[in-house]
């Protein structure tokens, strides 16, 4: 019979709870009123995401192509050069940006809404691992993302609680990834809304080239955050994987 609290490891012969449960040190009984929380496997969702995340990297990769022939482009014609090929290859960098943001979006879009339900799972993982670790309450998994000025650090901290809450017994993982993770998505977002409004208002080939200049710098930092939170999503889909997998510690007589 399963443990009828934690509902994942079997119950004690001789009981209802499984052992880390009937241990102080075990499993803790969620808080009155808290939702209810069950095991389940992150590792489908886990590599799902994390493919998302490197099409993500291979699509910003694409638009550094593009931003960088677009600088090409009009660092020639703002340098005097002439010639057939330059309005060939002007409506090619033109032809190829449109492509790169459109993909962007699309993909941007895909990867957002299978990154969060990643996020639940393994967030209610957590909460079976432990269930007063959480500092926020398991609906800013998504309303973090979206209201103004929590998001600048509530997924983050959401995402550390169940950092820890996955981490080994006995054996608290470092932050770094996650502060890492976390430092590239704020730049990234910053930066491409202010170039967003940037880009639309530039009009002279003077104004193109440098906005093709910090479109690169962008597209660059979009690349490498895709790849860090692809990395993110594997680590943590594998720590919360093992524990759940050794299964409750069983406690040494003293």
């Amino acid at each position: 019979m399963l443990c009828t609290r934690c509902h994942h490891f079997e119950a004690a012969p001789d009981g209802v709870l499984c052992t880390r449960c009937a241990t102080p040190a075990g499993f803790q009984a969620p808080p009155a009123g808290a939702p209810k929380a069950r095991l389940r496997s992150p590792v489908g969702l886990g590599r799902a995401t994390a493919v998302l995340l490197s099409v993500t990297a291979a699509v910003d990769a694409f638009a550094v192509g593009a931003d960088f022939l677009t600088y090409d482009v009009t660092g020639d014609v703002l340098g005097g050069a002439s010639g057939d090929s330059v309005p060939d290859r002007a409506d090619l960098a033109d032809t190829l940006t449109a492509v790169a943001a459109s993909a962007q979006a699309a993909v941007l879009l895909a990867c957002s809404v299978v990154f969060v339900i990643w996020l639940w799972r393994v967030r209610v993982n957590a909460e079976v691992f432990a269930p007063e670790g959480h500092s926020k309450a398991r609906g800013w998994v998504i309303a973090g993302w979206v209201v103004p000025i929590a998001g600048f650090w509530y997924p983050r901290r959401v995402v550390l609680d169940v950092w820890d809450a996955s981490s080994p017994e006995g054996r608290r993982e470092g932050h770094a990834l996650v502060n890492v993770w976390w430092t590239l998505w704020l730049l990234t977002s910053v930066v491409g809304r202010l170039l967003a409004s940037t880009a639309e208002e530039a009009d002279t080939g003077r104004e193109i080239h440098d906005t093709a200049v910090q479109m690169l710098f962008a597209d660059g930092v979009d690349l490498v955050a895709a790849l860090v939170a692809a990395v993110l999503v594997l680590r943590l889909t594998r720590m919360q994987d093992e524990k759940a997998r050794k299964g409750p510690a069983v406690p040494v007589a003293g």
